[in-house]
């Protein structure tokens, strides 16, 4: 009996040590099931979120040659022309002193001496007149040729 004994209380012994060893393996398991998961998972997220930036890049890169392709010089100018606009021409410049450099035109090219004066602008803050009856104003005299 003494060596059944021996044996039966080395065993005993032995025992919360094996079941620690077992605990500790199955807790490495499972950290690393854990682990390889969260890594799993990560990788998908960089996936979606590297074709969301190829998406994305691509849709700027579009955008950036419609910008190019409307602002090009002949898109502006012909832009322009639909909107009603002509080239200024030169430059005028004024000097501190009042004096005038360079011809003054207008945007078609005419000089600004040999146009009819321009009707003064209607202020919008002045008086209106009252709301009876507009007055008639007799027609202009039509100039005749060779007088």
């Amino acid at each position: 009996m003494s060596v059944s004994g021996a044996s039966g209380a080395a065993a005993a012994k032995r025992t919360p040590f094996v079941l620690l060893v077992v605990a500790l393996l199955g807790a490495g398991l499972i950290s690393l099931l854990v682990l390889n998961s969260a890594l799993n998972q990560g990788s998908f997220e960089l996936d979606r979120l590297e074709k969301q930036t190829t998406e994305l890049t691509d849709e700027r890169q579009a955008l950036q040659q419609e910008v190019d392709q409307l602002s090009a010089p002949d898109a502006l100018e012909r832009r322009a022309r639909e909107l009603g606009l002509v080239p200024g021409g030169s430059p005028v410049f004024i000097g501190p002193d009042g004096t005038v450099r360079g011809v003054p035109q207008t945007a078609d090219g005419l000089p600004a001496t040999l146009l009819a004066p321009a009707a003064p602008p209607v202020s919008l803050l002045a008086p209106r007149p009252s709301a009876g009856p507009a007055p008639v104003l007799p027609a202009p005299p039509v100039p005749t040729p060779g007088r």
